[in-house]
């Protein structure tokens, strides 16, 4: 019988993929019964400290995108495995917080979906002896200072891009090309009808669908608009707007009346929505966009966050999982192109399919969980085992058909 560990994950609310990262982690290790806390481990310093850390972000983010796009790349040429940054001391401040609470609960696995939580975690390994720790990347490039952190594992979107991770100076043995979670709903075969009722959307016509990540970002509107142009009868557009309240009542207010165009504030029904898409809009958000791709939506992705969000936007264009626009006219009419011509989609399909994965989570739980006191496997064993686990994933996804059918 195999023991059930104690699985702690530690993530940040800068964004809303950390979270959604962890969730799915937490999800495939409590349908097998393991206990589980996650949680935002800046609350551990005070939720004055957690709030103006996620605060600072969004705010940063929403209303200065360019100067955050340059600290990024400040980042870049400050960040070196050979000495630490004011990130790293930032986050160390925060270790005695976490000491006290693995002291009081103890966890034989920590999971950190954030490069901030993965600071912590190395800091702290200095004044205590920690259990295994595993950095989960959310991002399709090296951000700058996972190579002064130290975990004992990182959790890497795809193997294309353990090169990057190598030369920037993470341990080559350390790293799993797993690929980013995402929740098991992403993988659940929904029934179009169903699903549209349930969502109280038309019964009939093609949906698209635009998002602008947890917090609303980027021209939602003029996309809006420029989408509408391009509707025809029975076509409906869905804008989730997430937590930003101010964007969702000014679309409301400017699309009041137009019976083709719902706004949506935050929801939990992303996947229901983006499994009847005929087409998905969405900047380049790392888990966002897996969610897309693992969905098998056409995915026109819009202007990113300058920095990381831009990496992302290049890898999966140069892959042919998405295409891009620099205009809200011109994506416009990429969603169009995409509904409208199946061999494009097509071949999206196929790449998404070679690039992106939805049973990560459950690969997580497999290297990492299932056998108490073994080491993980690392390097080429590791990928061995992957290819030999996908094939295993193959068969089930095959059986699963067969049953349903």
């Amino acid at each position: 019988m195999i023991e059930k560990r104690n699985i702690l994950i530690l993530s940040c609310s800068t964004g809303g993929g950390h979270n959604a990262a962890g969730y799915a982690i937490q999800e495939q290790f409590e349908a097998a019964g393991y206990p589980v806390t996650m949680m935002n481990y800046m609350d551990l310093a005070g939720k004055h400290v957690s709030s103006l850390v996620d605060n600072s972000y969004v705010n940063l983010v929403k209303k200065s995108p360019k100067a955050f796009g340059v600290l990024y790349k400040a980042g870049m040429l400050v960040s070196s495995s050979k000495h630490h940054s004011p990130v790293y001391y930032a986050n160390a401040a925060v270790a005695k917080y976490l000491k006290e609470y693995l002291e009081e609960h103890p966890a034989d696995i920590i999971f950190a979906t954030h490069l901030y939580a993965a600071e912590t975690l190395t800091y702290l390994k200095k004044q205590m002896k920690l259990p295994l720790t595993v950095a989960i990347a959310t991002d399709y490039t090296c951000i700058p200072f996972w190579e002064e952190t130290d975990c004992d594992a990182y959790v890497i979107p795809h193997k294309d891009l353990a090169a990057e991770y190598v030369a920037r100076g993470l341990p080559k043995e350390k790293l799993y090309p797993l690929g980013i979670p995402v929740s098991l709903k992403f993988r659940r075969r929904w029934q179009d009808s169903e699903t549209r009722s349930e969502l109280e959307l038309p019964p009939h016509g093609n949906l698209w669908l635009l998002m602008g990540g947890s917090m609303g970002f980027g021209h939602l509107q003029e996309l809006a608009e420029a989408i509408e142009g391009q509707l025809r009868e029975e076509e409906s557009l869905v804008v989730i707007c997430g937590s930003n309240q101010k964007m969702k009542a000014q679309l409301e207010a400017h699309f009041a009346g137009k019976e083709q165009i719902r706004i949506v504030g935050k929801t939990d029904q992303v996947a229901a929505y983006m499994a009847i898409s005929a087409v998905v809009y969405t900047k380049p958000g790392g888990l966002t966009s897996t969610e897309a791709a693992v969905s098998r939506c056409p995915l026109v992705h819009t202007e990113p966050i300058p920095g990381c969000e831009s990496e992302n936007l290049r890898y999966f264009t140069e892959r042919g999982m998405s295409v891009a626009a620099d205009t809200p006219k011109e994506q416009a009419v990429l969603g169009r192109k995409l509904i409208d011509d199946s061999v494009m989609r097509e071949k999206m399909n196929f790449a998404q399919q070679e690039y992106t994965d939805a049973c990560t989570s459950k690969r997580i739980f497999e290297f990492f969980g299932q056998i108490p006191g073994s080491e993980p496997k690392c390097g080429e064993e590791a990928g061995s085992a992957l290819e030999t686990q996908e094939a295993a994933a193959d068969e089930e996804e095959e059986s699963e058909e067969s049953l349903q059918a």
